[in-house]
């Protein structure tokens, strides 16, 4: 009996030396392609989708991360309804965008926890990033770097 309980709890812990988990294995294609797909809605200060390459601070988040990651951001400018629907299909990694905890797109992409609270003419806000749903390695990495990195504009 002591055995078999031994037995379950070793093989409990190995199960959890790979959690958090991409079902997709998104964080793990950013590190073997060397590539970051980000979706960046034009939004300023956070995100200035006129000029090439895109600008802003979360622009800059974005692009440290990647380089942590050994990839190298390319980037697609477009709506957040856009950037939303691509998110879902895989067609990009993150999207950018002065996105808050408030968004109203939290039911169908994954978003960071906030990373930063600025106030404005209308309030508190607590600022996030978004990622496919599930991809819980790729989000846990993003926001372990936000955590020690993160900014206000």
């Amino acid at each position: 009996m002591r055995a078999a309980a031994l037995l379950l709890v070793l093989a409990l812990l190995t199960g959890c030396a790979s959690i958090p988990r991409d079902p997709d294995g998104t964080l793990e294609q950013v590190r073997s392609t060397g590539e970051l797909r980000v979706g960046v809605s034009h939004h300023p200060p956070w995100t200035d989708g006129t000029t090439d390459p895109p600008a802003g601070s979360e622009v800059e988040l974005v692009t440290a991360w990647a380089e942590s990651l050994g990839a190298r951001p390319t980037w697609r400018v477009d709506g957040e309804e856009a950037l939303v629907a691509a998110l879902e299909r895989g067609d990009v990694d993150v999207v950018v965008g002065g996105l808050t905890d408030k968004s109203a797109w939290s039911s169908k992409v994954g978003m960071t926890r906030p990373y930063v609270e600025v106030s404005g003419p209308d309030g508190r806000h607590a600022h996030v990033m978004a990622v496919p749903a599930g991809e819980n390695a790729l989000q846990s990495s993003l926001e372990r770097w936000l955590d020690d990195h993160g900014r206000a504009p």
